[in-house]
């Protein structure tokens, strides 16, 4: 099977000293000078049903950290088991991607939600994704807010606060995948929550870090040679360069690929061979406090 940039996929090393071929056990680490990480991470397990999204299995032997939908605006039970079984075995991070209750929108419709009842979603969709993580004998490493609740989470540090407040309910010291410089870093950090912040190496950025909306020419990157050079620039300068080449100091701990999209594989290959080139090796974060 060969990924979009025409590489055979089992030439693409798995993360974190892990075999991508041979049912996911450890593999020899090599030798290597590599002192600076980064994590890549990867929307998926939005699947449902009989239809399909994305690529999972071929993601999972790019990226250290999955984001896995919880049901509500992607993915069944069959699909969270599935997902989470496979992200485990391939000793890839494991988190809950909760969002909208919007199947048929993909959880991309803006709703004004009560915020105790978008509370409870919250708790609701965290509680399934442990449980299944249990059952797939690993654990539930983070929490990342999923497609208009994050954007909208970007946007107003109060929504973004009842999110992380009803999540770090349910588990203390899960660790929040924030978008870097908005309103989700703010709440994360005035919690006193553990937190990582995330760049996108396929989505162009506003001058105030948020994301361009996608309906807009260019907002989505789809080209692996654009992107992989862009991520690595952006690491190396610990800032996200937006759309009209503006630098905003970030805390890049995280770079994510939308599972959902067509070149998700050759992306994240594009990005992954461009970071080490540069010496950065790709691991799971680990969190910061404050």
């Amino acid at each position: 099977m060969r990924d979009l940039m025409g590489a055979e996929l089992r030439d693409i090393p798995g993360p974190l000293g892990y075999d991508p071929i041979g049912g996911g056990g450890p593999a020899q680490k090599e030798d290597t000078d590599m002192s600076r990480s980064v994590d890549l991470n990867a929307d998926m397990g939005e699947s449902f049903g009989a239809w399909t999204m994305g690529d999972d299995a071929a993601l999972l032997r790019v990226v250290s950290s999955a984001n896995i939908a919880c049901g509500f605006h992607a993915g069944d039970p069959d699909v969270m088991a599935r997902t989470m079984a496979q992200a485990a075995a391939n000793g890839v991070g494991l988190g809950a991607h909760p969002g909208f209750a919007d199947l048929q929108g993909f959880g991309r419709h803006r709703m004004q939600v009560p915020q105790d009842s978008l509370a409870n979603a919250v708790r609701y969709q965290l509680g399934a994704a442990q449980a299944m993580a249990r059952a797939a004998g690993a654990p539930l490493r983070h929490l990342k807010l999923h497609g208009a609740l994050a954007n909208m989470a970007s946007e107003d540090e109060t929504l973004a606060r009842a999110c992380y407040q009803a999540a770090l309910s349910v588990d203390p010291d899960i660790i929040l995948l924030v978008l870097a410089t908005t309103a989700q870093e703010r709440a994360a950090r005035s919690l006193g929550a553990r937190w990582a912040g995330e760049i996108f190496a396929d989505r162009a950025y506003n001058d105030d870090g948020t994301l361009v909306d996608r309906r807009l020419p260019g907002a989505v990157i789809h080209d692996p040679a654009l992107a992989g050079p862009r991520i690595r620039q952006m690491v190396e300068e610990g800032a996200i360069v937006t759309e009209s080449g503006k630098r905003l100091p970030a805390a890049i701990d995280s770079i994510c690929l939308h599972g959902d999209t067509a070149e998700a594989v050759a992306l994240a290959g594009a990005v992954r061979d461009n970071l080490q080139a540069a010496g950065i090796a790709i691991l799971p974060f680990e969190g910061r406090r404050g």
